[in-house]
């Protein structure tokens, strides 16, 4: 998977550069290609990738998790 990932934003990468430095008729579409495959197909796969297995609630600031972070404050300040 990481393999694809990385191929994905290499290519987009590479078509947004060559819609800048080609000088052909269809330099809007290489940009917009490169760009438009960065934030439909690339950004999802990856978040999908790095988010698989792992549970939202541990990432929010709800008030258990605000109580943990005081408590391990004051923990580390004694």
């Amino acid at each position: 998977m990481k393999y694809l990932i990385a191929i994905l934003t290499i290519a987009a990468f590479t078509s947004i550069i060559l819609g800048f430095v080609l000088e052909v008729d269809y330099t809007e579409k290489l940009i917009g290609f490169g760009v438009t495959s960065l934030f439909l197909i690339v950004f999802p796969i990856f978040s999908y990738y790095r988010w698989k297995g792992k549970d939202p609630k541990d990432y929010m600031l709800t008030k258990e998790n605000l109580d943990k972070m005081k408590a391990s404050q004051r923990d580390k300040k004694n």
